[in-house]
This record gives structure tokens, sequence and C-alpha cells, in this order.
């Protein structure tokens, strides 16, 4: 799911830096995207508004379409604990995103390519649905004719743009090879939000 416009607007829009959107955080410029610039715009936040914020956060950073997302929410819904960590542990499962989170890509959007063009393996076949959901114990790899990519190279020098997440192991022997290791939990989550919001929007 493409992302239209700027992506630095996005997130300066929402408030929050969102890592598996851009590297970009926005500090330069921390307020609103607009003609205002730095002038505080005297608009009350609303509750509803409050919840479809939180709720963009969540699609833009996991380049996931409003269809997809609701989707999600469905199945987090039928499976037994809280709702809103269900649905993070569904989204962090995302082929794409554990890409980007061992480091093979520095974007979810750039992972998404990586895998759409068949450049990723698990457990040994090759997958090219970003939206595929992995378990534990499954072995992502970079296909052999990835691994000489520039953008593959300058992405493992760089290593994983956030914090390698408690679920994921990446092989010190093979450094284009990694491991789910756990089930996600929301504290692997690597961005601000409030998953309570959502699960509100959602239940309206």
């Amino acid at each position: 799911m493409p992302v239209l416009g700027p992506r630095l607007k996005i997130i300066r829009r929402l408030g929050t830096p969102l890592p598996g959107l851009t590297r970009k955080d926005g500090e330069r410029r921390p307020y609103p995207p607009g003609v205002h610039g730095q002038k505080p715009v005297r608009r009350k936040k609303n509750e509803f508004r409050r919840q479809l914020e939180e709720k963009q956060k969540m699609r833009f950073h996991y380049g996931v379409s409003e269809a997809q997302l609701r989707r999600a929410f469905e199945a987090a819904t039928k499976q037994p604990g809280r709702t809103g960590d269900n649905l993070f542990s569904l989204l962090e499962r995302r082929l794409s995103n554990v890409v980007f989170r061992l480091g093979f890509a520095p974007t979810i959007p750039a992972a998404r390519q990586l895998v759409s063009h068949g450049n990723v393996l698990v457990n040994g076949r090759r997958l090219d649905r970003p939206s595929a959901l992995v378990s534990v114990g499954d072995v992502i790899t970079l296909s052999e004719k990835s691994r000489s990519g520039p953008s593959v190279l300058d992405a493992i020098t760089r290593g994983p743009q956030v914090r390698l997440p408690g679920y994921l192991a990446l092989d010190p022997s093979e450094k284009f090879e990694g491991r789910v290791i756990n089930m996600p939990m929301r504290g692997d989550v690597p961005f601000i939000v409030d998953e309570a919001a959502i699960v509100e929007f959602y239940a309206r």
C-alpha cells in the first residue's frame, strides 16, 4: 500500500516518529505542516480525531491499507487476551515488518519491495507476500541475488533502524539471516501509540 504524500509531512502532522515509514523524525520542524509554520493552531482535538490519529499512526507505520487494518482488528478480537496487544502482535508478525526489524531494509516500504520482488526466503522457500505472518521458529533469509544490492548492503551495514525486538534474533555468523524466537509483545512496538484509542475507534 503506497503512502500518498511526503512521509515527513505525515509524521509532523501526527506528531510522532514512525520508523517503519521513514528514517526521518521531524525534529528539525516539530510542528504540523502548513502555511502557518510554527504559529500555534488553536484547534481543539475532539475524541474522534484523537482516535483517528492513533489509528493513522498504526496504518502509516506498518504500511497497511484501511481494509487490511480492519481485517487485522477483527482477527485480533477473536483471539484470547487484550485486543490491542493481539493487534500489535499480528502487525509485528507481517513479513515486511520482520524484514525491516531485522535490519535488512531501512523502512517497511523498502522491505515490502524486497519481499514482493522475491528476494526473501522463509525456511528456505521464497515468499513474496509482504502480508504473510511469520511464526515462532521461522528462519528469514535474503536471497543470494539480493545480497549484493547497494540498498541491502547499506541497510546491513547500518543495522536495524530501531532496537532489535525480543522476538527476533540475528545469526551472528550469517548477517543475511534472522530467526523468529518468540511471539511479539506490546513492548516491542517501536513508536508511541495508544492502542486503546484504536480499539475504541473500531468498536464504535
